[in-house]
């Protein structure tokens, strides 16, 4: 663990946005084939009963989920209007807002979240709210994020499951192929927040939302912009999907993106 957070900075930093010094892989840190019989992690295998599937199956379980559920979509719709939203009545009652989230969740949390965090202590049992969501801010979102707006495939396909890779590596790899390159930048995240929980035959969904500002730029060979503008900031608002995986026992390698959805507004300065 001592080397783990060496590698990936100190979790515990507040303050301006830092991107990571080198981005890192999800399978560097995994305890999967290690050699070293003495492993810190240990898990309730009594417990646990995982069962292995591939991943369209279980991607296609999720999307299931996700197109055939009401309440699911409307909780999404609802949070990204407000969060996107510059009126200044909706920004005073926000407040208000995410105490909806809070009932609106609700329907999940009771039984589902409970069912998801109890599934996840099987194998982790020192996890707790608030030190996912300060390694999301700091570790996980950082590298997959920088990976996508820096056209890091290798990376991007790590942290991803399969069919959402192909979803984000489809647009780079075509810029890629016209000799287009990457000068995006992330200037801040903030906002995290974990949404719900849900059970997949995969093991358990944490969906997280949060804000990002982004400048994108996409240059030529000239070094002419193509795509987006580097005196444009844009507020990003996401809602990813996080699928642990139950047979990884390091936290730093057991979490991998599921599902992403985003809207943007331009952010006037």
């Amino acid at each position: 663990m001592e080397s783990v957070k060496k590698e990936i900075g100190d979790l515990g930093h507040t303050g301006p946005y830092r991107p990571p010094t080198r981005l890192r892989k999800r399978t560097e840190f995994s305890s999967k084939g290690a050699a070293d019989e003495s492993r810190v992690f240990e898990a309730n295998e009594e417990a646990m009963g995982v069962v292995l599937h591939k991943d369209s199956k279980w991607y296609q379980q999720w999307k299931d989920f996700k197109d055939n559920n009401v309440v699911f979509n409307r909780f999404f719709e609802m949070k990204m209007k407000y969060d996107e939203s510059d009126n200044a009545f909706i920004r005073a009652s926000r407040a208000v807002t995410d105490k909806m989230t809070d009932i609106i969740g609700g329907l999940f949390s009771k039984t589902e979240m409970s069912e998801v965090l109890t599934e996840i202590l099987k194998v982790d049992p020192s996890f707790d709210k608030d030190s996912f969501l300060k390694q999301c801010e700091r570790d996980i979102i950082p590298n997959i994020l920088e990976a996508m707006i820096q056209g890091e495939l290798e990376v991007l396909k790590d942290w991803c499951y399969e069919a959402t890779y192909s979803q984000l590596a489809h647009p780079i790899q075509q810029a890629k192929a016209m000799g287009l390159q990457f000068h995006s930048k992330i200037l801040d995240i903030d906002n995290i927040d974990l949404a719900m929980g849900k059970m997949m035959d995969q093991g358990p969904v944490l969906i997280i939302t949060f804000q990002a500002q982004l400048v994108m730029v996409i240059r030529n060979t000239k070094g002419e912009v193509v795509e987006g503008d580097p005196e444009k900031v844009l507020r990003m608002m996401y809602v990813w999907a996080l699928c642990r995986d139950q047979e990884e026992l390091n936290p730093y390698a057991a979490w991998r993106l599921l599902d992403i959805s985003a809207s943007s507004t331009e952010q006037i300065l």
